[in-house]
């Protein structure tokens, strides 16, 4: 049996695997000149919540994982990282340990998801080492090996698939790397993240990534607080242990609540003692969910990307009415996007991306979101600047997502 204890050391093994190995994956031609930073990034985010949960089933542990990594994705190497955990958590969910078997099936959910967001022409190697990969698991899992064994003959197949691979590989690498991660982890042979610190593996690299820095809150929260007594102030006072994005508005016979949290039993617990609770509803931002309207300022509101003050002026001036800050290192996340959308500002929104290597990050996005999302896919500032200048408030979010297209001068309406 594959209890959540191995899940744990699973996931941990290739986070501690990607630590050691995402410069590396950084400098090979092909995944994107920072492929390794967002993939690091999107693991980081995937591993926070298993710090201080308090649940031992390997359904539940996936699902926390999957939820993070996919609200948490990166570039176009973490998107792909993001939905192989999605997989693997559909195929684990309800469990509360799986057979070697059953894991080994949940993994190969997760090649099918991994290989549905790779668009044609992005990393063929990918996509070419995953289906080696499902291919030497499957056989493994028919012959009902322990799940080491599993993961061995995903990893030979690869290899083997790898030695008849032409051109680029930085998709491969990063596929072997996790796997290996896993691997380790399972064994319990891997140095973990403090362990290398002290060892010094990362002195001359640099400031390494902090997963504290990609935490995600991925539950949208709000309820309503019956109550005369208690102040605004005090609940936003109290709010800051729980989110960063919180919005506390009075209302009629008390105190209106939106806030976005990693913890939503934690933040009801405390609410309770506000006064009498109405109209609770908590979302999880990370699936596929229809953007609701909640007395929105704006009918439709552009989102832009920019890469300091100067820029975000720049974008603010031609139009822009949320700007999320990104670098080429520092991609936005799905996070990042999914949030400025549940603002409040607008019923609807355009999303604008200004680099190529943040594609699948917003189309992640709009699968999220939904209809009432469009997305503007450019590929420098200069394209996003001349888009938002053609934004016209008067129009819908999809009027206006066929004229900044055509104004930025892009050939196809990418979006799905």
């Amino acid at each position: 049996m594959v209890t959540g204890g191995d899940f744990r050391r699973m996931v941990a093994g290739a986070y501690s695997e990607l630590l050691l190995e995402y410069e590396n994956i950084n400098r090979m031609q092909g995944g994107g000149q920072f492929a390794g930073t967002h993939i690091l990034r999107t693991m980081g985010a995937a591993v926070m919540p298993l710090a201080d949960v308090h649940d031992d089933s390997i359904g539940g542990l996936a699902r926390r994982v999957s939820t993070a990594a996919l609200f948490g994705a990166r570039g176009n190497a973490g998107v792909v990282l993001s939905q192989l955990f999605r997989g693997i958590s559909k195929g684990l969910e309800g469990k509360y340990e799986a057979t070697s078997s059953e894991f080994g099936k949940a993994f190969q959910y997760g090649i099918l998801y991994a290989e549905r967001v790779i668009q044609e022409g992005l990393d063929r190697s990918f996509i070419t080492v995953a289906k080696a990969v499902a291919k030497g698991a499957y056989h493994a899992v028919r012959d009902n090996l322990p799940i080491s064994e599993i993961l061995s003959a995903a990893i030979a197949a690869g290899e083997s698939a790898v030695d008849h691979m032409e051109g680029d590989r930085a998709g491969a690498s990063v596929m072997f790397v996790f796997l290996k991660g896993c691997l380790n982890g399972l064994d319990g042979n891997f140095v973990s993240p403090a362990v290398s610190l002290s060892l010094g593996v990362a002195a001359s690299k640099g400031r390494m990534p902090s997963p504290r820095e990609d935490l995600v809150r991925p539950y949208c929260v709000r309820f309503r607080v019956r109550s005369q007594k208690t102040s605004v102030a005090e609940i936003e006072r109290q709010l800051k242990d729980f989110g960063i994005f919180a919005l506390v508005e009075q209302w009629e016979n008390g105190i209106h609540v939106h806030i976005h949290t990693d913890h939503p039993g934690r933040l009801m617990e405390r609410a309770v003692g506000w006064g009498p609770l109405r109209d609770i509803h908590i979302t999880n931002m990370s699936e596929y969910h229809a953007l609701g309207i909640n007395n929105a300022i704006m009918p439709v509101a552009a989102v832009a990307v920019a890469d300091g003050k100067e820029q975000a002026q720049r974008m603010q001036d031609a139009g822009a009415h949320v700007i999320v800050a990104a670098t080429k290192d520092r991609c936005p996340s799905v996070a990042d996007l999914v949030s400025a959308a549940h603002s409040d500002l607008a019923s609807s929104y355009v999303l604008l991306a200004s680099d190529a290597g943040y594609w699948m990050v917003f189309r992640q996005a709009k699968r999220m979101l939904g209809e009432r999302v469009e997305l503007v896919l450019c590929k420098d500032e200069a394209a996003q600047e001349r888009a938002l200048r053609a934004f016209d408030g008067q129009k819908t979010a999809a009027e206006n997502a066929a004229a900044m297209i055509q104004a930025a001068e892009i050939d196809t309406i990418l979006s799905y």
